[in-house]
């Protein structure tokens, strides 16, 4: 269940990335954002994969579809094992990323990452996707049909909350990815998260993945924590 783990090095500078990855030597799975991306380039990534771990390049590309496919050529010469964009570019756009990553990663002798597509942030509620962004969807249909426009332009999985986890990984492929961030065990703070849910409940709905942040990394003894977590999994 360890590697169902994902742990977001959500720090400022390479320092404090290398010196979160020293203290956690158990996992794994590491996210890079893009705080920490802008600060460090590829420099980061270097030393995960030095270390031989497994990458999730968090970046969400947003853009027309020529742009995007540039970047995801470029991020896949970089040798990750998970790559993310919006959905919301567009199915010009995710199959244009589809394809540039395929393209980028033989050029660079490498693994092609997975493309997976953001379906909805979780920090944004039910509400706000109504009242704000203007969307007459309620919002579990919404992260569907995000899912689905995803799969039909030829990407391997999502990021969604675990919310809707159920829902899509009854409606998608089977080996469709559904990567889950805003998860929070019931003794953590839920922070920003709008759509939670823990993690074992997440990994029950149907969960490949589950992106868990400040409940390790903010805990006052995060290996303590990722224990604790682990042994929770371990009981589905």
């Amino acid at each position: 269940m360890n590697e169902k783990i994902i742990v977001p090095l959500d720090v400022p500078d390479l320092d404090s990335a290398i010196a979160l990855v020293d203290k956690l030597p158990q996992v794994t799975f590491w996210k890079v954002g893009l705080e920490l991306f802008t600060s460090t380039g590829p420099k980061i990534l270097e030393v995960l994969k030095s270390q031989e771990k497994r990458i999730f390049l968090d970046l969400k590309f947003h853009d027309i579809p020529n742009t995007v496919g540039g970047a995801c050529r470029a991020a896949a010469g970089y040798g990750v094992d998970l790559l993310t964009i919006h959905a919301t570019c567009g199915k010009d756009a995710l199959k244009a990323a589809a394809e540039a990553v395929q393209i980028g990663a033989e050029k660079a002798g490498t693994k092609p990452p997975k493309l997976i597509a953001i379906t909805l942030l979780t920090s944004i509620s039910a509400r706000q996707l109504a009242f704000d962004l203007k969307i007459p969807l309620e919002l579990p249909e919404f992260a569907l049909e995000m899912a689905l426009l995803a799969q039909n332009s030829g990407l391997n999985g999502v990021v969604c909350s675990p919310e809707e986890v159920q829902q899509l990984r009854a409606s998608c492929e089977k080996d469709f990815l559904l990567v889950c961030p805003g998860v929070r065990p019931t003794w953590a703070d839920k922070g920003d998260q709008k759509r939670s849910l823990t993690p074992s409940q997440a990994i029950t709905a149907g969960a490949d993945y589950l992106v868990i942040g400040r409940p390790i990394t903010a805990a006052a003894e995060p290996e303590l924590a990722w224990n604790r977590i682990v042994e929770e999994l371990n009981t589905v």
